[in-house]
């Protein structure tokens, strides 16, 4: 069973003017597309033909693992966005981030820091890690399942999420991602699962 490139969860202009139609189409239909294609000729013919994404990831190391990962990754990180989202949650959401980071500017700040100082290429992470929201940050392909946490959020740090929008500014992607399109519905709907 060939892995898909799953649809986006929106028009691929409906982020615009924050993350422009012309990034989405390199972003999601180049590069998370190349990530299918290359897991998908390095499945093939393999015992990881007809395994799950999920199983693939926790086993796997190198090129496959790579392409996998960032199979998901892409594909939850288009979920984490929505159009006129951002801002600050309501809700579990935020008692829960309240009660673990002590508020919502200080989860923001952190999660911020974690973006950041990522070197190089990465992700940034809300993360639940033992009952308790935790931010976390991982370098190229490295996800939290790897790392048996839960992952909530996440903001995609690679360079191609944010170039041809806001060159080498990566601080103003991840404000901009924070202020206006995180999809506070889809992170309250992965901590109560």
């Amino acid at each position: 069973m060939a892995f898909e490139l799953p649809p986006l969860p929106y028009a691929q202009d409906a982020l615009a003017p924050h993350i422009s139609a012309e990034t989405l189409e390199y972003h999601y239909g180049k590069h998370h597309k190349t990530y299918v294609d290359n897991l998908n000729k390095a499945v093939a013919g393999t015992d990881n033909e007809n395994a799950s994404l999920e199983s693939i990831i926790m086993s796997a190391e190198g090129p496959l693992f790579n392409n996998a990962a960032q199979v998901w990754n892409h594909t939850f990180f288009w979920n984490c966005l929505t159009p006129n989202g951002g801002g600050q949650p309501t809700g579990a959401i935020l008692d829960r981030i309240n009660a673990d980071f002590g508020s919502y500017d200080a989860f923001r700040a952190q999660l911020t820091e974690a973006g950041l100082t990522q070197f190089g290429s990465g992700w940034a992470w809300l993360v639940e890690d033992g009952g308790k929201l935790a931010i976390m940050k991982t370098p190229n392909a490295d996800l939290p399942m790897k790392h048996g946490v839960k992952a909530l959020l996440t903001i995609d740090v690679w360079e191609h999420a944010y170039y041809i929008d806001y060159r080498n500014a990566r601080a103003k992607f991840i404000d901009v991602v924070l202020d206006s399109l995180v999809n506070w519905d889809f992170v309250a709907e992965n901590l109560a699962a």
